[in-house]
Formats: structure tokens, sequence, C-alpha cells
């Protein structure tokens, strides 16, 4: 009994220290943090007021490669009239994610989160993870994976928000 005790507790620490502290739900307010970028650290609450997509990305994700581009043309087109993306690397390598991002033409921050810390606060569980936050800074979208044709959702809800 001693022994099924021993297992049971240790089950518990496990599998409850791996329950994520959040749960992404859309109309909550979007955990803050500070992560430093390829420009300079950026913390998430100074961006109230603009539309806000966080992708999370890994240098081994394939589709992240396709998408970063199409991220980077909605950065361009939406940049001036209040939208943002932040581009939320998970490698542990900030030099590697720097290069692969340069490479695929993103010129959005790349904030590195090589502990990965935010995306645990995040709750992130696929790759790549959009999440677009409203001026608010409320979670208005989630989408997992990428898949051709998101960025055509991406674009749209885009001008949903900045129309509000």
């Amino acid at each position: 009994m001693k022994t099924y005790k021993s297992y049971l507790l240790i089950f518990i620490i496990f599998f409850g220290l791996s329950i994520p502290v959040h749960s992404m739900n859309i109309g909550q307010t979007a955990p803050d943090f500070t992560l430093s970028s390829n420009k300079l650290n950026t913390r998430l609450a100074e961006l109230r007021g603009q539309v806000v997509m966080l992708n999370f990305w890994a240098t081994w994700c394939n589709p992240c490669r396709i998408e970063i581009p199409h991220l980077q043309k909605i950065h361009s087109q939406y940049k001036d009239i209040g939208f943002t993306v932040l581009g939320v690397s998970i490698d542990k390598n900030k030099l590697k994610a720097a290069k692969m991002a340069r490479n695929l033409g993103a010129k959005f921050p790349i904030l590195f989160d090589n502990s990965q810390k935010v995306s645990k606060l995040y709750s992130i569980k696929a790759m790549p993870m959009t999440i677009l936050i409203d001026r608010d800074g409320k979670i208005r979208k989630l989408f997992k994976g990428y898949k051709p044709g998101y960025e055509v959702k991406y674009a749209n809800a885009v001008r949903e928000l900045l129309r509000e």
C-alpha cells in the first residue's frame, strides 16, 4: 500500500506540474510578458491600442517556414494603421532562429522564448500557433497549425479587428 501511495504521489507531481497554468480562451486578456528580440526587448502590454498577432514558431517546423513570408506580407500591409506581428521563436538557439527569420524575409519583431516560459504561459501545443489580440489586449482568434489559405483568414481577421 505504501508503494502505491508513493507512485500515486509521483504521478500527481509529474502530471500536475505539466498542466498549463493558463488555458487560452477567446475574450480573455492576453497574459503579459517581456522577451528579448532581434531589435529590442518587447513587452506585450506596451502594444495596447494596436492589434497584435502573436505567432509561435520554431526552426524545425516546416509549416512555419511556409507561413512566415505570408505573415510578413500582412505585417507590411497593416503596420502603419495599428497592427504588428510578433514572431515568437521557441528555439533554444537564438542565432539559428534569427537567421531563419531573416532568410525568410521577416522584418517584423522576432522574440526569443528560448526558455519556453511564454509558450507555456500561452499553452502552446501546436506549431505554428497564431493568436490575434485586439486593441484592448483581449484574445480574439486562435489558429493552431498552418495550412495554405490560413493567410487569407489571418488578413480577414486583422481587417475586422482594425475596423473596431
